[in-house]
């Protein structure tokens, strides 16, 4: 199979031609596609290197350039040659010109500016690492949003998804053989939220992770009857607490989160589809 070569091409970090590039090729699981990141991008003689480059290996471009000179390069380049463009940025930004009668800034990484929001952030992932499988206990008190789980059920990716999001996360292992910390019982049960996977879903994440440390794939941590063991003290625990209870298996890190936010001034007591 033809891989579809695709370039991504930014007057900052180029992370969002990327996510709208990988989004769509998501939906397309039998083309194989190589993508390459052409970031901080504002001279035209850099530019038209990249262009016959672009055109030497038939590559898609997906571009965002503030600058609507470099912006119009592209499409002119593209149309000329035969080459498919997507433009991520001019188009939304004309639209916005439209409907607010404003003129935009044309000024590349303003979405990057140090500001108050910028350094929130920051903090909240300070806070998730600090506060990361359960090591500080106090800062349960502290968190926006505590998140518990068994082994393997996306509690650390979760924390840092939502730490993004400028929420301030602690999560807490839990299991048949440990010990809750005191400062459980004085969470609001609110802003807690139990995760849950299928056993034979963690048992393949377990033997995975061990056969990644080069140990046996096969012990007592991914035995399926012994995942079924811990996932009912977690069902019975959430219960108890009366906190949401979300079922990872077939979600996204991402839907996962969106139902977290959804659900911080909701009383919906389960998510388990």
């Amino acid at each position: 199979m033809k891989t579809q070569n695709i370039f991504i091409i930014s007057d900052s970090s180029g992370a969002t031609a990327q996510t709208i590039a990988q989004t769509a090729l998501s939906q397309f699981p039998d083309v194989k596609a190589e993508i390459r990141r052409f970031p901080f991008i504002q001279t035209d003689s850099i530019l038209k290197g990249i262009l016959k480059i672009a055109l030497n290996k038939q590559a898609m471009i997906f571009h965002t350039l503030v600058s609507t000179e470099l912006s119009q390069m592209v499409q002119d380049f593209c149309r000329q040659n035969g080459i498919y463009d997507f433009d991520c940025v001019q188009t939304p930004m004309a639209m916005l010109s439209q409907v607010t009668g404003q003129q935009p800034a044309h000024v590349p990484g303003l979405i990057h500016d140090l500001n108050q929001n910028y350094f929130e952030r920051i903090s909240a992932i300070e806070f998730a690492v600090e506060n990361d499988d359960g090591k500080n206990p106090k800062g349960l008190l502290e968190a926006d949003i505590v998140l518990l789980g068994v082994s393997r059920t996306s509690k650390t990716p979760l924390s840092l998804y939502l730490a993004n999001q400028n929420q301030r996360v602690a999560n807490l292992p839990i299991g048949p053989d440990l010990q809750l910390p005191e400062e459980v019982n004085d969470i609001d049960k609110d802003k807690m939220f139990g995760l849950l996977n299928t056993p034979e879903k963690l048992s393949k994440i377990r033997k995975q992770r061990m056969i990644s440390y080069g140990l046996d794939a096969d012990t007592p941590y991914s035995d399926p009857a012994h995942i079924k063991t811990e996932l009912a003290y977690a069902k019975k625990l959430y219960r108890q607490i009366g906190c949401l209870t979300i079922n990872v298996a077939n979600k996204s890190i991402e839907e996962t989160a969106t139902i977290i936010l959804e659900s911080l001034n909701l009383n919906t007591t389960e998510f388990e589809d």
